[in-house]
């Protein structure tokens, strides 16, 4: 900041040098009676600069210049943004069929989850920690530069992942399902298969799935530390919870069983 400001002052001080230079060059009449210190005398008392003054000067051929918005970078993203709308208009209102590559690939960004953890995780590495609602231990308070992965509910494999095709189905003792790891809950609710069901989306890109479950302790968008309770187990009538558990990694679900142990 200090030499930002040092370079300000330089620049305030070469346009009033200017100025000085201009207004005694007009009257050359009476030059010749001023002396060279009380030119510099005047010179340095002009170049001083008040404390208040702004810390940007406007640039030479400029009346509308700021260090913070420039009115033609602004207009030329506008256009652009313009541009590309008008385009993607184009491509869903026209029924060609060079068109339809282009279409699906649109139709697949726009409907893909948005990486909150991972964005959560590289603002945290880049400026501390972030905003609120993504809250989380720092790196010094964790004890730990790597995550550990926490078991969500010790207990029995009902269903594994070769019945089921995409998660299993534990039976356990404990009350409540926790995080595997930490992230942002991108669902939280009732599923068609999987009944009321809470999604994790993490860092690394990859998802955890905890469903069947009775009664969720989290909302959408809120941040889960590792080993933090998601849900409490639904309850049966021997007395043993169950509840589903899957892993996804893109359009992909990985046998869980391959990544913990349950029992």
């Amino acid at each position: 900041m200090n030499r930002r400001a040092k370079e300000i002052k330089k620049r305030i001080a070469k346009r009033k040098r200017k100025r000085m230079n201009s207004m005694l060059s007009s009257s050359s009449s009476s030059s010749d009676d001023i002396s060279v210190p009380f030119i510099n005398q005047i010179t340095q008392e002009n170049v001083q600069v008040d404390a208040d003054s702004p810390l940007y000067v406007e640039a030479e051929g400029s009346k509308n210049f700021h260090p913070l918005f420039r009115s033609d970078v602004f207009i030329t993203k506008l256009l652009i943004s313009a541009c590309i709308v008008l385009m993607i208009g184009i491509i869903f209102k026209n029924d060609r069929a060079e068109f339809l590559k282009a279409r699906d690939f649109v139709s697949h960004v726009m409907e893909k989850e948005f990486n909150f953890a991972y964005v959560s995780k590289w603002y945290e590495e880049q400026f501390g920690n972030p905003l609120a609602f993504l809250k989380k231990q720092s790196k010094e308070e964790s004890g730990s530069k790597e995550s550990q992965y926490a078991v969500p509910a010790s207990g029995k494999v009902l269903q594994s992942f070769k019945d089921t095709g995409q998660g299993v189905m534990i039976e356990t003792n404990n009350k409540t399902v926790e995080a595997m790891n930490e992230g942002i809950v991108i669902e939280a609710g009732k599923k068609e298969d999987t009944g009321l069901t809470v999604v994790i989306q993490h860092a690394d890109g990859i998802e955890t799935w905890y469903g069947n479950l009775e009664e969720l302790n989290v909302a959408l968008y809120d941040f889960v530390e590792t080993g933090k309770p998601v849900g409490k187990v639904k309850q049966s009538q021997n007395q043993h919870g169950t509840y589903y558990f899957a892993i996804k990694k893109g359009d992909t679900f990985i046998d869980p069983s391959q990544v913990i142990s349950f029992e």
